[in-house]
């Protein structure tokens, strides 16, 4: 027996009309189910273990693993500022069985650095789905008696041979931070990648490097323990999580507001259908409850958009970025292995 059939015998026909518009007014998970794409899938992180891009990814793939009974695997290509993992997408194969979780460095920076570049996020990636934004951090070791901005460049101004400042990599927005910080500052402050957050961390609180910019969700914890201390945040308004902490705006720093994000994309020549598809399950996952509170738990903002909504904000960040980057004077020749 239908399911239309089974309704009507147990529903009077006004009241079943009723739901069947509803049904059709219901977004697609919520009225079909969701059939995933043919073969093993596959989630691309551009940066290590551990990372909150991995941590992230691991927590769309274990809900798109539940929700299509089909194994779903994280393969972290770290490296090459991205493009490690961006060349991976760009050669595989366009069915949504290879898709991309990656910051705002590998998809909007990377072209803005690199003069050649494997691959074209515009014209070689498919937008999927923003899944979280984030607040990019300064903190300081215990060895920099600084709580605020102006007192940590009144520290480096007499400390010139330890006044440092490390980020996730080369290029990446915690660089492009610190190089903004700097020249509009007058303040000289030493550059030092790391491939990791944890390295990094540690080095502030044996007091090998002065400070980090790094993503909010990266130092919060050793904030928390008392081991590191979180001086300036980005973004227009303070942090719910950090609410003593004022931002760059506040500080003087205004060009500093904008926030980092983590996004799926998908090899451009995937099917419209299959990217809706899994673009709508991405959302869900990242809207679930179980979800969204793992994610607000690491200091990040759940969002959840559509593959237009992705591209246009992609777009937007471009435009906004373009006279950060120009102005700071980076350029691909700095170094390797931006990640956030």
């Amino acid at each position: 027996m239908s399911v239309f059939k089974w309704l009507r015998g147990r529903v009077a026909w006004p009241g079943l009309r009723a739901l069947l518009l509803l049904g059709l007014a219901l977004p697609g998970p919520l009225v079909q189910a969701q059939e995933p794409p043919k073969g093993a899938i596959r989630i691309l992180v551009p940066l290590a273990v551990g990372s909150t891009s991995d941590v992230v990814a691991r927590l769309i793939a274990d809900n798109l693993s539940h929700l299509w009974g089909a194994s779903v695997i994280v393969d972290n290509r770290a490296g090459g500022s991205g493009r490690v993992a961006g060349s991976a997408l760009k050669a595989a194969a366009a069915d949504g069985t290879t898709l991309l979780l990656a910051p705002i460095a590998v998809t909007v920076l990377n072209p803005l650095l690199y003069a050649t570049l494997n691959y074209d996020p515009v014209k070689d990636f498919a937008p999927v789905a923003q899944v979280a934004r984030y607040t990019m951090a300064l903190a300081v070791g215990p060895a920099v008696p600084a709580t605020t901005l102006a007192e940590f460049l009144a520290w480096a101004r007499l400390h010139p041979t330890l006044a440092s400042f490390g980020s996730a990599g080369v290029g990446g927005l915690g660089h492009l931070f610190g190089e903004q910080i700097a020249r509009t500052s007058g303040v000289e402050l030493a550059h030092v990648p790391y491939t990791g957050g944890p390295r990094m961390t540690s080095d502030m609180i044996g007091g090998q490097l002065a400070a980090a910019i790094e993503a909010t969700s990266n130092l919060i914890g050793s904030h928390r323990a008392g081991s590191i201390r979180i001086i300036a945040i980005s973004g227009s308004e303070r942090s719910s999580v950090l609410p003593g902490v004022q931002t760059f705006a506040e500080q003087g720093f205004p060009v500093l507001d904008g926030k980092g994000w983590l996004a799926v994309h998908a090899p451009a020549s995937t099917p419209k259908p299959v990217v809706d598809q899994i673009s709508r399950a991405i959302i869900d996952a990242v809207r679930s409850r179980e979800v969204s509170e793992r994610l607000i738990g690491l200091g990040l903002e759940p969002t959840g958009t559509t593959p237009e909504a992705l591209a246009k904000i992609m777009a937007n960040d471009t435009a906004r970025l373009v006279p950060m980057v120009k102005a700071s004077g980076l350029s691909a020749a700095t170094g390797s292995d931006a990640s956030r």
